[in-house]
């Protein structure tokens, strides 16, 4: 080394080694040079992601015998609060399914003795579908499993770097969910 050479500032290096991504991005840059894809950079880790996430948590509802659309309306059931039951309309909002979907669920759900329906006091027209015990002892231990395999997936980033991610995922996500 010369004197010149210490002089120059060290290039930075990073220390993320290779992933699936960055060999999509080579492939892409040696047949497409004239495309600009940058945006794979993140949406296509992000997808990547998605799919892992997807995963694990199709593996812990299944642990739970619960399939992923059971485990939404029992979770919006048990989130609502003490006595944990909702309309059949506020749980159409909270899931985002149509009215005949929800009906359907519903039904199957009483059959497996995870939630009751019972008229509503406030309108005679109306009922109130709540968790039964059983339904709610098995939403909450899938819920446990669930966020136990997606902290495992959270596991490679620091609590400040999680907080950042979230923080941009937010920025990203905040005009479609307006």
């Amino acid at each position: 080394m010369t004197v010149h050479d210490a002089d120059q500032p060290t290039p930075r290096r990073t220390t993320h080694s290779e992933d699936e991504v960055d060999r999509l991005i080579a492939s892409w840059n040696t047949e497409r040079p004239d495309l600009d894809v940058a945006p794979l950079h993140v949406l296509s880790r992000v997808s990547r992601l998605a799919r892992h996430l997807d995963r694990a948590r199709r593996a812990a509802f299944a642990e739970h015998n619960l399939e992923p659309w059971e485990f939404d309306v029992l979770t919006a059931l048990r989130r609502s609060g003490s006595p944990y039951e909702l309309s059949p309309g506020a749980l159409l909002r909270a899931t985002l399914v149509t009215s005949g979907t929800m009906t359907n669920r519903i039904d199957r759900l009483t059959a497996a003795g995870l939630v009751r329906r019972r008229p509503d006091p406030e309108d005679r027209r109306g009922v109130l579908v709540s968790l039964t015990e059983r339904g709610c002892r098995q939403v909450d231990a899938a819920f446990a499993d669930l966020l136990r395999r997606e902290r495992q997936i959270l596991a490679g980033l620091g609590p400040d770097d999680r907080e950042t991610l979230a923080n941009l995922l937010r920025t990203l996500l905040t005009p479609f969910d307006a």
